[in-house]
């Protein structure tokens, strides 16, 4: 992408944050009454140089991990498995609270305009994270001057709203208006403070996304991103503290009814067209924002998948070349937490910020042991910088932990607590599972007679005269007899292991043609498997077939369509290797091709797909 596509793309997250970042800190300081709202302006400058401070070291990580360096990857590498495990566990909260919070902060700046739908918010929300579903298990993208258009809309419309703001502030020699008068709940403390810090540091999310995206720029591209994040860093500071210095000085207060930013538009633009595209645009960039954990979610849970510490179910690309499941999860889980908390952003704020600077913590304390083991050129400011940002952004955590403990992160650590320890069950039930199907000296056996190829040079069988095909379509599936049968059996191996093994050995007992399918991700991944396939012995004639997008099915019923088509006088007979677990809980942690694999091939006569199980 090119910086300027790629800046509010992959922005979008971190400036809609200003919609609701500022009035999560306004509602906490307005509990004191006008004493509690004097200290929004130095709350908000220790906010604006913590965003300068980890934009700082994430310019950092771009430069360590130019082909993308998320929390988890970072965390892991340099800190560990279960630290992984910690920042993965915060950025899928961060990403469904993303989801969630987005749509009910949008859904707030609708009604702020339109207050008769104030009592739809919550069929309005669940419709909207439909729209979303389904778009991107459509194969939706952000590109283009389509997804860049609402966020550019946004970022003009609150630099006109705060221009207009300081301009008629200068008229007055920018005497701060007094606030309406309001109960004070309770007094000023430092818990107070540390609350409303706590709560506006949550406009800083979405600040990793660029350093998440390096190889989706031009190139250069680590220093193309590099120079998108200092701009990004750079409106979000100017956007952050122009909308909080006119709270200030307009007398703005925090109001059930209307938004904060609703508020000031009203004062700037009155009721006419500047007013009502200041709404329109911020509800458009927090639209845009929600579908961006839709790229983000997905990508994590792959990343754990391909570690094992997640179903492999999630490895897998779907139709539209998306990851449908992690899709699916996604929203369903937005969904809940939508509709469980009202679709109202306040409550959703405390659960937010403790999974975001979790993840802000963890991989800029792996920076910094990536740094000191490295050291090379200019390490030592390197390490300074992301030492900062971590040391802020631990600051942050144990803030929110500890002053929003009762308020709803006592959920979001008991989340990732559960979650580390549910990615580490799966992790060790897949090193049991690989361990059993591990093969060993003489276990297994060569095949007793050479068996018969169906084409010696590829392993496809050669194709009928027209009069062969033509026989064999009339023929169809009449045949009453064993004579009239003619089988193939084809056997999908995925690796060389005792299942596998164990339906070859199958196979071959039957005296009948054999073939070997395998499908691999890569060239390199197929030569491999070449290679392990020659040392076994190379007893059965093997096809490769290349899916660079992980896909299984799909290319697997393609070649067996074009057997059936060349050889419609075959019986083609897939035979599959499936492992069958002690516990019903485990099933979800393993492919269920078989049942997929019959559904994709019912419609064509003459097929057969068995399973050989393999019990663990």
């Amino acid at each position: 992408m090119r910086k300027l596509v790629a800046l509010p793309v992959l922005s979008a997250d971190a400036l809609s944050s200003v919609a609701y970042g500022p009035e999560a800190m306004l509602a906490v300081l307005v509990l004191a009454g006008t004493a509690g709202l004097r200290y929004s302006v130095p709350i908000a400058a220790t906010i604006a140089f913590l965003m300068l401070a980890v934009g700082v070291s994430y310019r950092q990580t771009i430069r360590a991990y130019p082909h993308g360096g998320g929390s988890y990857i970072v965390a892991t590498a340099n800190l560990g498995r279960l630290p992984g495990l910690a920042a993965a566990a915060g950025l899928l909260t961060d990403y469904i609270l993303t989801v969630a919070v987005s749509i009910a902060s949008g859904m707030e700046a609708v009604t702020s305009a339109v207050p008769s739908l104030r009592g739809d918010v919550v069929p309005i929300g669940l419709a909207v994270i439909g729209v979303l579903l389904a778009g991107n298990l459509r194969g939706v993208r952000q590109a283009g001057v389509l997804f860049a258009a609402p966020t550019y809309a946004f970022v003009v419309a609150v630099l006109a709203l705060i221009a207009f703001g300081l301009y008629d502030a200068a008229g007055h020699g920018f005497q701060p208006t007094a606030t309406p008068q309001s109960t004070a709940t309770e007094g000023v403390g430092v818990l107070l403070v540390l609350r409303a810090f706590a709560s506006g540091s949550t406009a800083m999310t979405g600040i990793e996304a660029i350093s998440n995206a390096v190889p989706a720029f031009q190139p250069t591209e680590w220093r193309n991103a590099r120079t998108t994040l200092t701009w990004m860093v750079g409106l979000l500071i100017v956007l952050f503290a122009g909308t909080v210095a006119l709270v200030h000085l307009d007398g703005v207060v925090p109001d059930a009814r209307e938004t904060v930013l609703s508020q000031l538009a009203h004062r700037a633009f009155g009721p006419g067209f500047g007013y009502v595209f200041t709404q329109a645009a911020t509800a458009a960039i927090l639209l845009l924002a929600a579908n961006t954990a839709y790229n983000d979610f997905p990508r994590v849970l792959y990343l754990l998948a391909r570690d094992n510490q997640a179903p492999r179910i999630f490895l897998r690309l779907g139709d539209r070349l998306a990851f449908s499941n992690g899709i699916v999860v996604l929203s369903v889980a937005a969904a809940a937490i939508y509709a469980a908390f009202d679709g109202m952003t306040a409550p959703l704020i405390p659960l937010y910020a403790v999974g975001v600077f979790l993840a802000f913590t963890l991989s800029q304390t792996g920076m910094v042991v990536h740094w000191w083991r490295l050291r090379d050129r200019h390490w030592r400011k390197s390490l300074i910088f992301n030492a900062v940002g971590a040391l802020l952004s631990a600051i942050v955590l144990v803030t929110a932990a500890i002053t929003k403990f009762t308020s709803g992160a006592w959920f979001a650590a008991l989340v990732v607590g559960l979650f580390i320890l549910v990615a580490t069950r799966i992790r060790h039930h897949y090193e049991q599972v690989a361990a059993a199907l591990a093969l060993h000296p003489h276990a297994v056996e060569v095949p007793g007679r050479a068996l018969t190829r169906p084409r010696p040079r590829d392993g496809a069988p050669p194709a009928p005269s027209a009069e062969a095909k033509a026989e064999g379509e009339r023929e169809a599936e009449s045949e009453e007899t064993p004579e009239e049968i003619h089988p193939l059996l084809i056997v999908p191996i995925a690796a060389l292991d005792l299942a596998g093994m164990r339906a070859l050995a199958y196979a071959a007992s039957l005296r009948q043609p054999v073939l070997a399918l395998h499908i691999s991700a890569s060239e390199e991944e197929a030569r491999r498997f070449r290679a392990y396939w020659n040392l076994w012995g190379d007893h059965l004639p093997l096809k490769i077939l290349l899916s660079p997008y992980r896909t299984i099915v799909a290319p697997l019923v393609n070649y067996i369509e074009s057997l059936h088509d060349q050889r419609p006088d075959l019986t083609l007979t897939v035979v599959l290797p499936e492992i069958v677990v002690r516990h019903r809980r485990h099933r979800l942690l393993h492919n269920r091709l078989a049942p997929r694999l019959r559904r994709a091939l019912r419609p064509l006569p003459k097929i057969v797909v068995t399973t050989v199980p393999f019990h663990v």
